[in-house]
């Protein structure tokens, strides 16, 4: 339940500054608005403008999926509508260490027990309640939120490629600003050397019992704010946390085929764990220019092939750019202006294997300025066509 418990103590709709019957569309453009304003890169050494960026980030990420942003606001409801009220104040504004008790009806409950911060087998409680209602497995399976480690937050970052290279596939480097493994002590939070122990107070479990009339309540240990493990002697650099924020060059590998507006996940690259614990994923959000004769559709390339008059009446063999050289193409003789031809396999390479088409519409090209003979020419052929009996207008506006 880490994320529904972060989830209270976040407005995300206020992080974006969008109201919460926003349209996937309005919140994509206040995150890339905000996002140009706080990224690390144009804010460097601003510790709030960094950690804002984060939470746009997470905020964004939460809210563009449906599964998750529906999630996040049956969680948000539950508890802003009164059926768990803190304290008269209607909604938790955070979760200080565990130790604040919360009211609904006229019992008092611990929030560690409402996310199943029970003992080990003890199963029930609201804990079980919250994992049937999110589908995330039954009560007797849950391991203590407390005493598994907290993975790294969701990150997300952005590329611009060219028409080719998106649909070619590439390589780009990219410089990510992020909490990161402390390389002195590889994550685990110890002075190199020593190693984290078990809590001699909570044996590991990361809670301990306390009793309230007839009833039986756990809470977070305060001896290891809940980890299950003390460090006697922390790592200097990290001062314990097994984290610390670095500039890092990722090479990512840009698939054949991406389109503009694709998000591109990297397991482990995002936020660093604490104490060891996995990192969250990196999302790499991709924008592609256009081109200036290529356009998409699907795996299918469409560009536009001006030709004369003659090589649509008399056919010819016309060379035409691809994204990988060129290719001739036949124009069969009384070819129509405006006919499209195809030139399959010579598209955008499919994860399937092969390529989409080439789509070459031609499209008669009118000179700016004919020289004398030119004009001659074209009259004598204006009247051996009138000759024939051609008329382009004969069943025109009929």
């Amino acid at each position: 339940m880490a994320p529904q418990r972060e989830w209270l103590e976040h407005d995300f709709y206020k992080d974006l500054g969008v109201a919460s019957d926003a349209s996937a569309e309005e919140i994509q453009k206040a995150y890339r608005k905000l996002a140009a304003e706080l990224h690390p890169d144009r804010n460097p050494g601003d510790a709030e403008a960094e950690e804002r960026f984060k939470r746009v980030s997470e905020a964004k990420s939460v809210l563009t999926d449906p599964q998750k942003r529906k999630e996040y606001d049956e969680t948000r409801a539950m508890f802003a509508g009164g059926r768990f009220r803190g304290g008269g104040n209607g909604f938790p504004g955070g979760f200080p260490g565990g130790g604040t008790t919360y009211t609904t009806g006229g019992n008092d409950f611990d929030l560690g027990d409402l996310f199943g911060g029970g003992q080990a087998g003890g199963g029930g409680g609201f804990g079980d309640i919250f994992d049937g209602l999110f589908n995330r497995g039954g009560g007797s399976q849950r391991t203590s939120t407390a005493s598994r480690p907290r993975r790294g937050k969701d990150l997300e970052t952005e590329t611009t490629l060219s028409f080719k290279d998106a649909a070619l596939g590439t390589t780009v480097p990219l410089r990510v600003t992020s909490p990161s493994p402390c390389t002195t002590c590889h994550g685990s939070g110890a002075k190199p050397g020593t190693s984290p122990r078990v809590c001699p107070n909570c044996n590991g479990s990361g809670f301990v019992s306390r009793n309230q009339g007839a009833f039986g309540f756990s809470e977070p240990c305060q001896d290891c704010q809940g980890t299950g493990s003390r460090i006697d002697d922390p790592c200097t650099d990290c001062s314990g946390s097994g984290v610390k924020n670095r500039t890092r060059t990722i090479n990512v590998r840009i698939p054949a085929g991406v389109e503009d507006g694709q998000r591109i996940r990297l397991a482990g690259q995002g936020e660093a764990g604490r104490r060891g614990a996995p990192s969250g994923d990196l999302y790499v959000v991709v924008h592609v220019t256009p081109h200036k004769q290529f356009t998409r559709s699907g795996n299918d390339l469409r560009v536009q092939l001006p030709v004369r008059i003659s090589e649509l009446v008399l056919g010819a063999t016309v060379s035409v750019p691809t994204l990988e050289g060129s290719v001739g193409v036949k124009i069969p003789p009384n070819t129509t202006d405006g006919r499209t031809l195809r030139v399959r396999g010579r598209g955008v390479p499919k994860r399937s294997g092969g390529a989409g088409d080439l789509l070459v519409t031609v499209k008669v090209a009118v000179p700016d300025k004919l020289d004398d003979a030119a004009i001659e020419a074209m009259r004598a052929y204006d009247q051996a066509e009138r000759a024939s009996g051609f008329d382009p207008r004969a069943n025109w506006g009929r």
